[in-house]
């Protein structure tokens, strides 16, 4: 298998949630720290998080605030890998299983652009940091794989108290 990098994207402080998803306790461990874990125990030879530090490796977006693809750019250029593989820290019940589709292949399930991997090569050249990660995957020619439909609530993840309640039930 290519080697790979990992990028979380670290959105920072939720209004809906109340404080940075990032730092939410998941069954005893902060999300960010739930998801560098799985990247690791996936084969991630490197990661950083994208927009904000903690205590992980990171990198600052070019221009602050300006969306995901922004993180995926300065991921994609701190990495250096030829294999990238972009996660959300709001979705911190992702599993092994749920990423091994696309780690054979790369791509994005239907309607969730991350998790996604895509090939540094793909990454379009005129990429700007505030595209919408929709246009980021068309645009990279990314393989949209069918969401099981058990995992689409645990790809997707947490953005209000509410969703978060129940993913922590399952």
């Amino acid at each position: 298998m290519t080697k790979f990098g990992a990028i979380i994207l670290c959105g920072g402080a939720s209004r809906r949630m109340g404080r940075d998803k990032a730092l939410l306790d998941w069954d005893g461990a902060r999300a960010v720290d739930r998801v560098a874990a799985l990247a690791k125990a996936v084969g991630a030879e490197a990661l950083v998080t994208a927009g904000a530090d903690l205590g992980l490796p990171w990198v600052a977006d070019d221009e602050a605030f300006a969306g995901p693809v922004g993180g995926v750019l300065a991921g994609a250029r701190a990495l250096g890998t030829a294999r990238l593989l972009v996660l959300a820290v709001d979705a911190p019940t992702v599993t092994a299983d749920d990423l091994a589709p696309l780690l054979m292949g790369g791509g994005y399930y239907e309607g969730l652009p991350v998790p996604m991997v895509v090939e540094a090569g793909a990454i379009p050249g005129d990429a700007e940091a505030g595209w919408p990660l929709r246009r980021f995957v068309e645009r990279a020619g990314l393989m949209a794989l069918p969401v099981p439909e058990a995992a689409r609530d645990r790809l997707r993840g947490a953005n209000t108290p509410e969703e978060r309640a129940s993913l922590l039930k399952r």
